[in-house]
């Protein structure tokens, strides 16, 4: 602002040096022709022409030819001078606006630099604190994993017979272990572990993953989920970035059912074209990549199959707009699972 404040004056000082010449050079030479023309006619048609050349019967037209012979160069003259200063103030007035413009884009410039240098501390100090936080689910989530029960509990508990010992003590009988004691995990935590908590504070998501770890198929999924999310980071790839179109749940349950082909299509909804080239490239090129995706995709191709039976459309919908889904959706469409 500063440099536009220093170059506007400059170029405004030209329009004003014109408004205040009043008289200039061709003002001057305009004003000399025409007095020495006006003389110079004078002394032909009084020194020199006789003077009864005005009586005749051409006389009126006589006079008119005199009076276009003395006033039309004069008019000449003054045409062409007003020409010549309209000229000249064009040529400057242009010369004004190229000025005008020259501060605007050198101000204009001056401040998109000093806004860049600004932003981009801000930025980089705003990527810094995304990937530290990122740091800091991923590590509370590897602590879960480790400290997982591998119990399963989706199953309903097992009637369990008392049998009174010696000791009038009560036993389970045979077969029956503390796995078939935990009761059946609940749908919403089920789809809230999917998701994954939203921050190192969400107590609710860490709850849920805490239940859903405890079961072996549930754990299986998420580890594997995981895995896949955690290398898609790599590439700069996070399931909150997208926004995928999402499918309505007679799709997911014709899905579950076995059906594929083009009608499962919609089920692929992840648009964001430099998200699917990213996982294309790295699905061909790095297997332990390529290994981990099938792996998920397995697991939950097996996982939604049970879950269709027994849910509402409103569980699917709310399970497909889970991060672990979305994973789905993206490595799905790359490996041709909706094909």
């Amino acid at each position: 602002m500063s440099e536009r404040k220093a170059l506007t004056p400059t170029s405004l000082g030209v329009y004003d040096k014109i408004k205040n010449d009043q008289i200039t050079p061709v003002d001057v030479i305009a004003l000399a022709l025409s007095f020495i023309w006006l003389l110079g006619t004078a002394i032909f048609f009084i020194v020199m022409m006789p003077g009864d050349t005005a009586e005749g019967s051409g006389g009126a037209m006589q006079f008119v030819m005199i009076l276009l012979a003395v006033f039309m160069p004069v008019a000449m003259i003054w045409v062409a001078a007003i020409a010549a200063r309209a000229s000249r103030v064009m040529r400057e007035e242009s010369q004004r606006l190229q000025a005008s413009i020259d501060a605007i884009r050198h101000a204009y410039v001056a401040e998109s630099q000093s806004r860049n240098t600004v932003t981009e501390p801000s930025v980089a100090k705003k990527l810094d604190e995304i990937a530290a936080a990122q740091r800091k689910t991923e590590s509370a989530l590897a602590t879960f994993s480790t400290s997982r029960m591998p119990v399963p509990v989706r199953q309903p508990a097992k009637k369990v017979e008392n049998i009174a010992t010696s000791d009038d003590q009560v036993a389970l009988p045979l077969g029956t272990t503390a796995e078939d004691m935990q009761p059946p995990l609940e749908r919403p935590d089920f789809i809230r572990a999917l998701n994954f908590p939203e921050t190192a504070e969400d107590k609710a998501g860490f709850a849920a993953l805490r239940k859903a770890l405890k079961d072996r198929q549930t754990a299986q999924l998420i580890q594997a989920a995981q895995d896949v999310l955690t290398l898609l980071s790599h590439d700069g790839i996070y399931m909150d970035d997208l926004r995928p179109d999402m499918a309505r749940p007679e799709i997911w349950r014709r899905f579950a059912e076995g059906e594929r082909g083009r009608p499962m299509a919609a089920l692929g909804g992840i648009r964001d074209r430099t998200s699917l080239a990213l996982t294309s490239a790295r699905m061909k090129k790095d297997t332990i990549f390529r290994d981990a995706a099938h792996h998920f995709l397995r697991l939950y191709d097996r996982m939604f199959t049970q879950f269709a039976d027994t849910a509402s459309d409103a569980e699917i919908s709310e399970l497909s707009d889970t991060r672990t889904a979305r994973a789905f959706m993206l490595l799905g469409r790359v490996a041709g699972t909706f094909d």
